[in-house]
Order: structure tokens, then C-alpha cells, then sequence
């Protein structure tokens, strides 16, 4: 067999065991993701050991702490990806609406974020309970595994862009915007959809999302006076 061919066959069969290295990484990853959101679901974080996990995903405990340093930080990937995946469905729902103002824009995802979340309750639970601002800003950041489909939605100048479609609107500090709108929708879905409290989230719905038009409306900037 010529050198050269011998060569090739050489190169051929390290691609292939170095691709079932990688495949068998990204299997165990996937296990551990699938199971610690499982249990977390079904028994809540505190409860859920790292024990837990890996004897569900069935992979060694060694191998959890390749990727994660904690439970804690397992958590957090995992609600900013479904924070994410649910941000992406707003996004895309919302090309199909024909709403020209931000304001309307933003009570529209808000809008369908919480729909989505008050038929899953226990998905409700575990993002609005752990989601921080952090956790918010890593859900709608680009990261390394985001494709071209979902990369326009993926990063914080997503809600720039919004902004900027509104040739009317103009506003300061957008960043603290954001921060107090997502913290409010955050703690009132919680209390209303789950605990009742103060009242039903059908109830404070209307008040809601008047406040957020008032937290929208409290950073706006006045409109450049003509010369």
C-alpha cells in the first residue's frame, strides 16, 4: 500500500474515534442536563443532590464536575436555556403580529412568556423562583452554540433593535429598563399564578402591564426640539 494512502486511512480512523469522543461528551452532557431538569422539576433544587443527577443520567460523579462546578451552576444554564428557547417563541410569534410601538411589542412578550409559563407550572417554579438579572442577560446572549436561525433573538441588542424600530421613542439607561420590567413580571407571576396572591394573575394582569407601559413611558427621553 502506497505511503501515502496508508496515510490517509491513518488520518480517516483518528477523525472517526476522535468523533465518538466528542459524540460520547455531548451524551453524558445531555444526560446530565435532561436529568438534573428533571429533578429539579419534580423535587426541587434543594432537594436534589449531585448524587442525584449522575445517578440518573448514570454517568460518574467525576464526569459532572468536567462542566459544571456545582448544581447551582447546572441550574442556572438550564433556566437561562429555557428562559431562552421561550424568548425565541415570543420573538418568532411576534414577527407574525403587526405591532409598530415598543411599548406594545414588549407587552406582547411579556404577554406570551407568562401564557407559556401559567400552563406549566412546575416550569414556572423553577425560572421565576431562581431567574436573577444574570440568569436573565445569559438567556438572551449569544453563546457558542447558538445557530443562525436564533442568533438575531440571542443577544441583549435584540431589545435594542426593538427599541430602534420605534422611530418615535428615544430612552435612557434601556439596560434598567429591562432589569425592573423582568424583575416585576418575575416575582407577579409567581405570587399570582402560584400562590394566589394578592389576587388571581387574570386579576392583576391589566395593572401589570400598565406598570410596565409606566416603566417604559419613566425612561423615555423627550423628543428632540425642532430648530
Amino acid at each position: 500500500m502506497p505511503a501515502a494512502a496508508a496515510a490517509h486511512i491513518v488520518c480517516d480512523q483518528e477523525e472517526h474515534t476522535m468523533g465518538k469522543v466528542e459524540e460520547n461528551k455531548q451524551l453524558k452532557l445531555d444526560a446530565l442536563f435532561s436529568s438534573a431538569y428533571d429533578l429539579f422539576l419534580s423535587q426541587g433544587i434543594v432537594k436534589t443532590s449531585i448524587h442525584d443527577i449522575v445517578q440518573k443520567a448514570g454517568v460518574a460523579k467525576g464526569t459532572f464536575y468536567l462542566y459544571f462546578k456545582d448544581k447551582y451552576e447546572i441550574r442556572d444554564r438550564l433556566i437561562a436555556e429555557t428562559a431562552r428557547k421561550l424568548f425565541l417563541a415570543a420573538h418568532e410569534e411576534l414577527q407574525k403580529a403587526d405591532i409598530p410601538s415598543f411599548e406594545d411589542k414588549m407587552i406582547f412578550i411579556v404577554d406570551y412568556v407568562i401564557s407559556k409559563l401559567e400552563k406549566n407550572k412546575p416550569i414556572l417554579r423553577f425560572v421565576s423562583k431562581n431567574l436573577s438579572w444574570g440568569v436573565f442577560k445569559q438567556a438572551v446572549t449569544k453563546s457558542e452554540d447558538d445557530t443562525e436561525l436564533n442568533a438575531e433573538l440571542s443577544s441583549m441588542d435584540y431589545f435594542q433593535q426593538l427599541i430602534q424600530a420605534d422611530p418615535a421613542l428615544r430612552l435612557r439607561a434601556p439596560e434598567t429598563m429591562l432589569f425592573l420590567i423582568a424583575e416585576l413580571a418575575s416575582s407577579a407571576c409567581y405570587s399570582t399564578i402560584l400562590e394566589n396572591e394578592p389576587v388571581s394573575f387574570e386579576e392583576l394582569k391589566p395593572d401589570l402591564y400598565n406598570a410596565i407601559r409606566a416603566i417604559i413611558r419613566a425612561h423615555a427621553l423627550p423628543a428632540p426640539s425642532l430648530p
